[in-house]
């Protein structure tokens, strides 16, 4: 625990001057969000989403907020931003513009609507800032209530660097003492997100401070409908801490009331940071000016007196009117810097329109003078001069219309001189636009999975065949002893050593906080992985078992899979994830919901490898990198024998690398996970009657075969059959699309590519269930042999 700051005093005209300085930034940020307005409805920008009617809350939460904290906010948080200093006004019209350069849209680049906010946490070169010399803001997500689980994890963070030992804190922490901020709006608290990390935050006791905007309203629903009781801090009354007991401490207050504000959160933020207590303030009678976004207006279902209410008591005019009656200012001198603020930030939206601009007229310039020397040497001279006075006749153009305009021309040149010469500037144009847009999926940094290189795991002559759980349990071992920062976390992953016990003794050796068991709540679990990655710790959460995970794949989707993107690299949060799945018993426990899994989560690697010697070198490897990754060990496989190797916590997997495990010449089975036992089952049957089977192991779908070794592969059987255990056009569907479009794998067929999938069903209870629900060896035998047998009939005669 550590002392509390004391109260610095200060005179009558530093507070006077502190808080006029208050409300001009408010005044600033409320006239971003009326011409923020303007612009969208005048079509400059396609849609707008302000923090007007929250000013004044956001300025209290400002003054208590230090550097090293973090925010996990969402799209009203404005003024927040301004305050600490992380956002102007040019900055602000640069992410409503959707300009696609950091240095003007330092939020997202223009990938995310405005509204969506954050610091950079790395370099340029996706290396670690000194995150406790900044104000730290988590990159915003619009899913409501999807800010939750990560803050939970923020907080999180503060915990184990106050409390673990060994860990470098250097980047990262100060003994513990950053809080992490939650903001929301009411009618969000609905959401199960919120209740669930409100629940685990006050299990955990971590330095959480959790404020709710509340204006009565979620879009144009009453918080009647929203909320029992319409006050979420009369029904969380249970969670207030008793003396010296556990809990959260709950703060009401009136979001209008500056000088209220301004103790309230200093009182929060002083009991976070010393004791790690949550806290939650409720900060009610707030109001929405503009309505919920541009999509509407409030006027539509607020009634007259509503309107009159909010007018008196918007937050702006209650602090000037305070301001006044207190003798820090005049009417006059606040109505100057109401006019002073106007004229502020209309320079700055006009600055940030050029600077948003005419990059792009400049482009448009270059194509127009570029079309007039096509067109002179083109018999469509007529037709092609009219596309470029069409295209230099737009004012204010978007890149839609250069680019299209580009490649309308081609089709009048083709066979022409002018062909070539468009089509380079096309491919020119392209190389340099279109990263603008798609960069930074996963991380451009040296330390990127894909620069491992494989380390081959190495065995003594007299190697023990163990229990395949061992190989992990005691590669788990070797991880912990070599990353101090490294923790794992799930249900039943700390007493127990989890479910299959892969982790047995490991929480009696490294302590509860780093080998720790949870609640059942597999969203959180993804957010405390996902906050406490953000903050430079190696956090690996599990999930019990792959068909749980749905559960908290939107978090994984719509917040770690998009982190880098959306931040064009500037944040990173490199999670691994574990759980375990395919083959056992019943609907619920034997499920392998791959295809929703891989396309749900692009920008997260995902790993399938057939044993658990492959899965200890994929954690090897990622713990040595900056990318998130979920690994999928094979349920069926823990008490399966494997050799225990020497170089535990060395050997590496890598990445997007497919393994042949038997050469053959007649068909290539590509398969992965706990189905790959079966296929080579099913290959040794068919090797006795004479076909002669490849079988490749995936053990990467996200990448997938970087190399393509699977259409070489190909180039010898000329035969390809892919097995999963997936339902049919799931993950292999997008397997063959890989092998057939981006490999070419088709050009060496001699046979119709084919696939095996489990039934459209969920799989049915018990060993008839497996069997009857995905493929067997008898499905993949008949299915290779009827391949062969249309093939060479005369060699292989019908079987049914």
């Amino acid at each position: 625990m550590t002392e509390t700051q004391p109260k610095v005093e200060i005179t009558f005209e530093d507070f006077k001057s502190e808080v006029i300085q208050d409300y001009t930034l408010a005044r600033v940020s409320r006239e971003c969000s009326l011409l923020g307005r303007k612009e969208v409805l005048t079509g400059k920008a396609k849609f707008g989403i302000f923090g007007d009617g929250k000013e004044v809350p956001q300025l209290a939460l400002a003054k208590a907020f230090q550097n090293g904290d973090f925010r996990s906010g969402y799209y009203r948080d404005q003024t927040f931003m301004m305050a600490i200093g992380a956002l102007n006004i040019e900055q602000f019209f640069a992410g409503l513009y959707g300009h696609t350069d950091l240095d003007f849209d330092p939020m997202s680049a223009g990938r995310q609507m405005g509204g969506h906010f954050a610091t950079h946490s790395l370099d340029e070169n996706g290396q670690w800032k000194n995150l406790t010399q900044q104000k730290n803001s988590s990159s915003d997500i619009s899913p409501t209530a999807g800010q939750m689980p990560r803050l939970l994890g923020l907080a999180q963070a503060s915990k184990i660097y106050r409390h673990v030992e060994g860990i470098q804190q250097d980047k990262f922490s100060v003994n513990g003492n950053e809080v992490a901020w939650g903001t929301i709006g009411n009618a969000s608290t609905s959401e199960g997100l919120f209740f669930e990390t409100i629940n685990a935050a006050g299990v955990l006791q971590v330095p959480m401070v959790m404020s709710v905007w509340d204006d009565e309203y979620g879009i144009s629903v009453h918080a009647r409908y929203q909320t029992t009781k319409e006050s979420i801090s009369e029904i969380l009354k249970g969670f207030q801490r008793e003396e010296n007991g556990s809990g959260y401490e709950l703060f009401t207050v009136k979001g209008w009331d500056y000088p209220a504000l301004v103790d309230t959160y200093q009182k929060a933020a002083a009991i976070a940071r010393t004791e790690h207590v949550p806290v939650l303030i409720h900060v009610q009678e707030l109001t929405q000016p503009q309505g919920h976004s541009t999509s509407g207006s409030h006027e539509r279902y607020k009634n007259a007196d509503r309107l009159a209410w909010e007018s008196e008591f918007d937050c702006l005019n209650q602090m000037r009117q305070w301001m006044i009656e207190s003798n820090l200012a005049t009417a006059e001198e606040l109505d100057a810097i109401d006019e002073q603020a106007k004229k502020e930030v209309l320079e700055g939206k006009k600055a940030a329109w050029s600077a948003f601009i005419n990059p792009i007229k400049a482009e448009q310039k270059e194509l127009c003078e570029l079309l007039a020397t096509v067109a002179s040497g083109s018999a469509n001279q007529v037709f092609i001069e009219k596309m470029a006075n069409d295209l230099a006749s737009i004012k204010e153009p978007i890149r839609k219309d250069i680019i299209t305009t580009a490649r309308k021309v081609v089709r009048m040149v083709i066979g022409e001189n002018g062909q070539t010469i468009i089509n380079n500037w096309i491919a020119s144009y392209t190389e340099k636009i279109q990263p603008k847009y798609s960069s930074h999926l996963f991380s451009a940094s040296s330390n990127n999975a894909l620069s491992g290189t494989a380390v081959a795991a190495t065995y003594d002559a007299s190697a023990e065949e163990v229990d395949a759980r061992l190989v992990l349990r005691d590669n788990f071992d070797a991880l912990f002893a070599k990353y101090p920062e490294a923790l794992i976390f799930g249900e039943d992953s700390g007493n127990i050593g989890d479910v299959n016990q892969g982790l047995e003794g490991m929480q009696q050796k490294y302590g509860e906080l780093r080998v720790a068991d949870v609640g059942i709540r597999e969203a959180t679990i993804l957010g405390q992985g996902i906050g406490m990655a953000m903050r430079g710790l190696r956090p690996i959460a599990e999930i019990q078992y792959l068909d749980y995970l749905l559960y908290a794949i939107q978090i994984m989707s719509d917040d770690l899979a998009t982190l880098q993107y959306r931040t064009k690299g500037r944040q990173k949060a490199p999670l691994i994830i574990r759980t375990r799945g395919h083959r056992l018993e019943g609907i619920w426990h034997s499920g392998s919901p791959m295809g929703m899994i891989i396309n749900a989560i692009r920008g997260i690697h995902v790993l399938v490898p057939r044993n658990m010697t492959k899965a200890a070198g994929f954690y090897n490897l990622l713990m040595e990198k900056d990318e998130p990754a979920l690994i999928v060990e094979c349920l069926n496989g823990y008490r399966l024998k494997e050799k225990m190797p020497t170089n535990l916590g060395e050997f590496k997997t890598p990445i997007g690398v497919v393994e042949t495990l038997k050469t053959g010449t007649d068909i290539t089975l590509v398969s992965y996970g706990s189905t790959l036992r079966l296929v080579e089952q099913a290959a040794n049957e068919l090797e006795a009657v004479g076909i002669s089977c490849e079988i490749i192991d995936i053990q990467s779908l996200l990448p997938f075969d970087l190399n393509h070794d699977i259409v070489k592969s190909l180039a010898k059987t000329n035969r390809l059959l892919v097995i999963d255990e997936d339902v049919p056009g799931g993950a292999s569907a997008y397997i063959l699309q890989e092998i057939l479009e981006v490999q070419k794998g088709y050009q060496y067929l001699d046979s119709a590519p084919q696939t095996l999938a489990a039934k459209a069903h969920r799989p049915a209870y018990g060993t008839d269930g497996d069997y009857f629900s995905k493929p067997s060896v008898e499905d993949i035998f008949e299915k290779v042999y009827e391949i062969m047998h249309e093939a060479k009939p005369n060699t292989f005669a019908k079987l049914k």
